[in-house]
């Protein structure tokens, strides 16, 4: 997904990010990304989820995050918004779709895309999709 915003609005390699969000120490992680996910696309996921090991970004954030079977169209995604003062120092609220767009990508695309910090979940759901693959 690539995140809404001016900030991030000509910025592609390194810029797109899986569907996350905060939550409360005692909340449940998964019911967490469920609700960000769909907050964030439109979409509900659903199916069997595979927990990836938690990894800290370069900021410090640490991010639980599951796989799961499925597939959207990304032409149809839908976010949620956020305000922020824009442009800088302008005193006007400017509302930005949180996510931009979606798009679908193969791993070697995928790990051009994603923010850095998020790349070993994707080595680790090659790893567990490894014995599953075609011969």
């Amino acid at each position: 997904m690539h995140p809404g915003g001016p900030f991030w609005q000509k910025k592609d390699d390194g810029a797109w990010s899986i569907p996350k969000g905060e939550y409360e120490g005692a909340a449940d992680a998964l019911e967490a990304a469920k609700r960000e996910f769909t907050e964030e696309t439109s979409f509900s996921a659903q199916g069997e989820f595979v927990s990836l090991t938690p990894i800290t970004q370069p900021s410090g954030k640490l991010v639980s995050a599951w796989a799961v079977a499925g597939d959207v169209d990304a032409e149809k995604l839908r976010s949620n918004t956020f305000t922020m003062e824009w442009p800088p120092k302008s005193g006007k609220q400017e509302e930005f779709p949180e996510v931009d767009r979606g798009e679908w990508f193969d791993l070697r695309s995928a790990r051009r895309k994603l923010v850095p910090g998020q790349v070993p979940f994707l080595t680790e759901l090659e790893l567990i999709m490894a014995p599953h693959a075609p011969e």
